[in-house]
């Protein structure tokens, strides 16, 4: 039994159909698996959707992403996307031992 909400699998699902599909030629099946698998949840669609275009979009990504910019509601979370892009990696920070005496 998972832990995680139904609303975060199928983000995660969401993400996973865009990822596996990111340098696609011909976007018009993608976006019809996309909308099959979100179904009437269209928040979860944009959310993840919008997410994935912010993060992800480049020259390589350029023609899915394009098609996907066609879905409404997208563009806060296009930002949202981009911001989290923006921020530095995030790392574990390293261990810190002290000689104890």
């Amino acid at each position: 039994m998972s832990r995680l909400s139904p609303n975060t699998l199928l983000s995660i699902e969401l993400g996973a159909i865009c990822s596996r599909n990111r340098y696609t030629k011909d976007p018009a099946p993608v976006v019809e698996q996309l909308l099959m698998t979100a179904g009437d949840r269209i928040e979860v669609l944009q959310e993840a959707v919008g997410s994935w275009i912010g993060f992800y979009e480049d020259e390589y990504t350029i023609i899915l992403a394009t098609a996907l910019r066609e879905l409404p509601g997208l563009d806060p979370w296009i930002a949202q996307g981009a911001y989290r892009r923006s921020i530095p990696d995030h790392r574990t920070p390293e261990p810190s031992y002290r000689n104890v005496t």
